[in-house]
C-alpha cells in the first residue's frame, strides 16, 4: 500500500477526535442526539482547523446505520464509504472547480429530486463555497432553503465574509477557531508516540507554531522534516528544515538591545543572514518575544504556560522581564510590526532591519515631559518632587548609555529625550539644590548629621549629572554621609529611583571614593519613615521679582535644561 500522509491517516473519524472545536462539535451532537437537524450548514473558520472533517463525520453520524447517532459506529458500509470519499450519495464538491452557474445545476440542483441509492440522506458537501460565482449562488438560494426531506447542504470556506447574506440567513453559521499551540504540540506527541518518532517537547512546540493554529500544517510540517532526519527528530533539524528563527538569537538580539550594543545588533543581523533567514519572520519572532515579555510583565504565573515560555528559553526571559518596562515593551511591539510591514516592500531588508534595532535602543531612552516639568517645577520650588510623582516610566536594568545617541522617528508629544550631561552647562559654583535630606520645613525627615564631605559629594553629583541629581537624587528622602558610608534612602512609593540610583551605583561609588578619600560602603535602601504631607498650595500671585532673583532663577540647572529643550525668547518669572 502506498505511503499515507500523517495529515491524512491521523483525520479524525469522530467529534470528540476533533481538537479546539468543543462548542461547533457539542452543537452538533446534541442536534443529532435530540433529532433537530438542519437543512443546510456553513462551516467557516482558517485553514487546517476540521471544517471539511466535521462536515464528513455529521455526514457519517447521519448515515450510520444506527443513526442518525452522535456516535457514528465507524463500521458500517457508509460510515467507512463516507470516510474514504467514495459513498455515492455523499457528494463532495469543490467550489473552485465548479464555479460557474452551470455545474451547480448540472451536479446540485438537478439531483436534489432523485432519492438516496441507498444512504438516509443525500449530503453535498461543499469546499471552499465563497469561490461560487453570485449567479451560482442565485441559483442554489432557493435549494437551500427548501431543499427535499432528504437532502442536507454543508459549505465549508476560509473567508465567510464573502458568502452573500441571503445565503447564511438560510443556514447554520459554525464558526472554526484556530487551534492552541499547546494544544496541537499535545496531539503532535500522541502522533509521534503512535508513530515511534523520538522528538523532544520543544521541537514540536516549534512545529506547533510553525502551523500558526492548523492541525493539518503542523502535521504536513511533521511528516517535512521526517523525511529529512528519519524517526529521530531534534530541535536543530525542525529549525533548518521549516527555515525557523532559533529563539536563541532572538534572544540574543532583545539582550543586545537591553544594552544598547549597537555593534552587536548589527553583528547579529549578519548572523541571521548569513543563516539565509526571512528578515521578516525574525521580525515576527522578535514581535512574538516582545508579546511573551508583556505577558510575563502582567502576569508572572503564565511563566509555567507553555504556549507563552518555553522549557529551554524560561530563565532567559524571566532575565529580561525585569529590564523591559511595559511601556517599552508596547513601543517596541509597534516598532517592529511596522518594520516587517517595511521589509516586506523594502529593496534592502538589512537596512531596515538594522534600522529598526538602533530605533528599539533609542527609544528606550524616553521618559515622559510631563515628569520632567514635574521634577524641575519641584526643584524650583524647594521641595525635591513630590512624594505622589508617577514615577519615571523607564528599564528597570538600564545601563548608563554609552553609545552614540541614534535618529530615530519623532517620539509622541508626550516624550523627550532627556538631555545628556554635555548638553547642560557645568553647574554654578553655588550650594546644592535642595534635598530632602536636609532638615528643611516639610520634609519630615528627622536627618542625621552630614559628614564633613557631604556638601563636596552632593556638588559634584549636581555638577557631573545635573539630570540625574535633579531627577533622582532630588527625590531621596535622606542621604548621610559619615565615616561610617554613604547611604541614600527613600520612600517606598520612589522605586523607580531608588532603582535608578541602583543601576548607577559604580559610578556613585566612585564619586564617593574620590570625595572621600576612602572606599567607604555605599548603601541605597527604603526608609520606612512615613511620607510628608506636602502644604497645600497657595493661589498663585503674580508677584514683582526684582532683576537678582530673576537672573538667579534663570541660572538654575533644571530652568536651564528646559529651555534648552524648548528655547523660547522671553521668560518671565513669577514671584510666589
Amino acid at each position: 500500500m502506498s505511503y499515507q500522509v500523517l495529515a491524512r491517516k491521523w483525520r479524525p473519524q469522530r467529534f470528540d477526535d476533533v481538537l479546539g472545536q468543543q462548542a461547533v462539535t457539542k452543537t452538533l451532537r446534541n442536534a443529532l442526539r435530540s433529532k433537530r437537524i438542519a437543512q443546510a450548514f456553513v462551516f467557516a473558520g482558517p485553514r487546517g482547523c476540521g471544517k471539511t472533517t466535521c462536515a464528513r463525520i455529521l455526514a457519517r453520524a447521519l448515515n450510520c446505520v444506527t443513526g442518525p447517532t452522535a456516535e457514528p459506529c465507524g463500521e458500517c458500509e457508509p460510515c467507512i464509504e463516507i470516510a474514504e470519499g467514495r459513498d455515492i450519495d455523499v457528494l463532495e464538491i469543490d467550489a473552485a472547480t465548479h464555479t460557474g452557474v452551470d455545474n451547480v445545476r448540472e451536479v446540485i440542483i438537478e439531483g436534489l429530486a432523485i432519492a438516496p441509492v441507498r444512504d438516509r440522506y443525500k449530503v453535498f458537501i461543499i469546499d471552499e463555497v465563497h469561490m461560487l460565482s453570485a449567479s451560482s449562488f442565485n441559483a442554489l438560494l432557493k435549494s437551500i432553503e427548501e431543499p427535499p426531506p432528504h437532502v442536507v447542504f454543508m459549505m465549508a470556506t476560509t473567508e465567510l465574509h464573502k458568502i452573500p447574506d441571503t445565503v447564511l440567513s438560510r443556514a447554520q453559521v459554525h464558526e472554526f477557531r484556530t487551534i492552541s499551540a499547546k494544544t496541537v504540540a499535545e496531539r503532535l506527541r500522541y502522533i509521534a508516540d503512535q508513530e515511534h518518532i523520538q522528538a523532544p517537547d520543544e521541537a514540536l512546540m516549534l512545529l506547533a507554531r510553525a502551523g500558526e493554529g492548523s492541525m493539518r500544517d503542523s502535521l504536513s510540517a511533521l511528516d517535512q522534516v521526517r523525511a529529512f532526519s528519519g524517526d529521530s527528530i531534534t530541535t536543530e533539524d525542525v529549525v533548518t528544515v521549516l527555515g525557523l528563527v532559533g529563539r536563541d538569537l532572538v534572544l540574543d538580539m532583545l539582550d543586545a538591545v537591553v544594552a544598547e550594543d549597537a555593534p552587536a545588533a548589527f553583528a547579529l543581523t549578519e548572523r541571521a543572514i548569513e543563516r539565509g533567514y526571512d528578515l521578516r519572520l525574525l521580525c515576527r519572532e522578535l514581535s512574538r518575544a516582545m508579546r511573551d515579555l508583556l505577558i510575563l510583565s502582567v502576569d508572572a504565573s503564565r511563566a509555567s504556560d507553555p504556549d507563552v515560555v518555553g522549557d529551554g528559553d524560561r530563565d532567559r526571559l524571566l532575565a529580561l522581564v525585569d529590564r523591559w518596562s511595559r511601556e517599552d515593551l508596547l513601543r517596541g511591539f509597534d516598532l517592529l510590526t511596522r518594520a516587517e510591514q517595511e521589509i516586506r516592500g523594502s529593496d534592502q531588508p538589512r537596512y531596515n532591519m538594522e534600522m529598526a534595532l538602533l530605533r528599539l535602543m533609542h527609544l528606550r531612552r524616553l521618559t515622559p515631559l510631563s515628569e520632567l516639568l514635574a521634577g524641575g517645577a519641584a526643584v524650583l520650588r524647594g521641595q525635591g518632587a513630590p512624594a505622589s510623582a508617577p514615577p519615571l516610566r523607564t528599564s528597570a536594568a538600564r545601563p548608563a548609555p554609552a553609545a552614540p545617541r541614534v535618529a530615530a522617528p519623532s517620539p509622541s508629544p508626550r516624550d523627550v529625550v532627556p538631555p545628556g550631561p554635555s548638553r547642560v552647562p557645568p553647574a554654578a559654583p553655588a550650594a546644592p539644590a535642595p534635598v530632602r535630606a536636609d532638615a528643611s520645613p516639610g520634609n519630615g525627615a528627622g536627618a542625621r548629621p552630614a559628614g564633613d564631605y557631604r556638601d563636596a559629594l552632593l556638588s559634584q553629583l549636581r555638577s557631573a549629572k545635573p539630570t540625574f541629581y535633579n531627577l533622582v537624587v532630588a527625590q531621596a528622602f535622606r542621604i548621610d554621609a559619615d565615616a561610617s558610608g554613604v547611604t541614600f534612602a527613600f520612600q517606598p512609593n520612589q522605586k523607580v529611583p531608588k532603582h535608578q540610583c541602583e543601576d548607577n551605583r559604580a559610578w556613585l561609588q566612585d564619586v564617593v571614593e574620590q570625595i572621600a578619600g576612602a572606599r567607604l560602603p555605599l548603601r541605597i535602601v527604603f526608609t520606612d519613615a512615613p511620607a510628608a504631607t506636602p502644604p497645600a498650595p497657595a493661589e498663585p500671585r503674580a508677584t514683582p521679582v526684582s532683576g537678582e532673583r530673576q537672573q538667579s532663577a534663570l541660572e538654575h540647572d533644571t530652568v536651564r535644561t528646559l529651555l534648552d529643550v524648548f528655547p523660547v525668547e522671553k521668560t518671565t518669572v513669577q514671584g510666589e
